[in-house]
């Protein structure tokens, strides 16, 4: 068997290949280019049908990728008849899979100068999309030794940082200047944008060792509380950056200047798309419209909603004059005409706060109490965040589940198969939006908060 030294030389010879010369060379630098997924394929790469035992990463990452993941397939989701029908909706002027607002978020779409090679995009989202381009670093970062932070300087995308892994995933999950789903898309059928970084890496899922191993000079990472550095950080990151696009979009700064205004995508879907029933039966028109005029669709808060609550336990200063800004952007865009500068004013104030928050949760340790006391804190407030709309509740439920999760794992309750089913009878209040109800989901919330005692 040939020593580890000869086959990572072997190894870094045929991937050098890949490269162009001028980086081997030491030569001026060509811009980085994508290579496509095969290139990471290789059964002693990223490709062995299961984890090898004593590596450094698992080796399964594409074998996990292309087999469980759901961005493999989300070119595929352009080829059906809800892509067709999107398509003539929106009059593109071609499928959807030929249409590049929409290649933009379900593939790994470069123009063909990006390309340093072929490669499908049929392929879907697929591992260039999180790490980057890979022509620089696909070689060198095979040897041995080889330091996480040379490949990042030569374009990997830093995605062990939860605050840089979350922006990646926001860029198609909530959105930038060019790559976006705005009102008029949803109305010709695609889907509302939400999302919670824990949650959604664990259905995933995660082909990456959680926690990871330890990299000298730094602490281990407690295994049991990486699911809620991830939902905190990614709470605050998921903020900040909304802030940042609700900023754009008031100043019209989006690529091919269309925004409309108010962006309905910013409010409430469900203030308008509800079941309309009788009025004596409306929990809505019970609980009445608290600051705002009756008809005016509220903003949606939900990327709010839950954060608020944690970012007061654990920097009380900074969270006040947050509070203060969402208010602001509250109040202005629960009108019928919000005022552009307003909002963008209080927008772009909230932003900075949020980041500060992000990056003290990414490196803060974490514990039973601090679990426990969120646990706690989200029920304790179950009337507002249910009245704020489903996306709310739907980031308490996905709130709940991660926190539990990791406060079960070593507490272990003697009632916690009782706490796990109402965790569960949360998510099946809201598998059908139009039959949601606050006042329903408010009470199985703190239902769950007499259980925690």
């Amino acid at each position: 068997m040939r020593d580890a030294t000869t086959f990572f030389l072997l190894r870094f010879i045929v991937c050098s290949m890949l490269l162009p010369p001028c980086l081997l060379l030491g030569q001026e630098k060509e811009p980085v280019k994508y290579i496509g997924p095969g290139s990471c394929a290789a059964t002693s790469c990223h490709g062995s049908v299961k984890p090898i035992a004593g590596s450094r990463i698992l080796q399964n990452e594409y074998s996990t990728w292309i087999l469980q993941d759901r961005h493999s397939r989300a070119y595929q989701a352009l080829t059906g008849d809800v892509g067709e029908r999107m398509a003539r909706i929106l009059k593109l002027g071609a499928k959807a899979e030929d249409a590049s607002k929409c290649l933009a978020c379900h593939t790994l779409y470069a123009t063909p100068e990006q390309r340093g090679r072929a490669f499908e995009i049929s392929e879907g989202v697929s591992c260039e999309n999180c790490h980057g381009p890979a022509s620089a670093w696909l070689g060198p970062h095979t040897t041995r030794s080889w330091p996480h932070e040379k490949s990042v300087a030569l374009g990997m995308q830093d995605t062990r940082n939860v605050i840089h892994r979350t922006e990646k995933c926001l860029e198609c999950h909530l959105g930038t200047k060019n790559k976006f789903v705005d009102h008029e898309m949803i109305a010709a059928g695609h889907p509302d944008l939400y999302f919670e970084l824990d949650s959604f890496s664990a259905v995933m899922p995660r082909h990456w060792k959680v926690p990871r191993e330890s990299e000298p000079g730094k602490p281990a990472e407690d295994p049991a509380w990486v699911g809620v550095r991830e939902w905190g950080a990614g709470q605050a990151v998921q903020l900040r950056a909304a802030m940042d696009r609700l900023t754009w979009r008031a100043k019209n700064e989006r690529f091919d200047k269309k925004d409309v205004w108010p962006e309905y995508a910013e409010l409430s879907c469900f203030a308008c798309h509800h079941a309309l029933g009788p009025a004596k039966d409306s929990w809505r028109q019970g609980h009445g419209y608290v600051g705002r005029r009756p008809g005016d669709p509220a903003w949606n808060a939900s990327r709010y909603a839950l954060f608020r609550l944690l970012a007061k336990q654990i920097d009380s200063a900074n969270a006040q004059e947050l509070d203060r800004q969402m208010l602001l952007v509250s109040d202005e865009m629960s009108k019928l005409s919000p005022d552009r500068n307003a909002v963008a004013a209080a927008a772009s104030a909230a932003a900075p706060l949020a980041q500060r928050i992000a990056e003290r949760l990414a490196i803060m340790q974490y514990d039973q109490a601090i679990a426990l006391r969120m646990l706690q804190r989200i029920p304790d407030d179950a009337e507002n965040i249910a009245l704020s709309d489903e996306r709310a509740a739907e980031q308490a439920a996905m709130a709940m589940d991660s926190l539990y999760i990791a406060y079960s794992r070593e507490t272990k309750p003697a009632n916690a198969a009782e706490v796990r089913a109402a965790i569960n009878a949360l998510f099946q209040q809201l598998e059908n939006p139009s039959a949601y109800n606050a006042d329903q989901f408010a009470s199985s919330l703190r239902r769950i908060r007499v259980l925690l005692q």
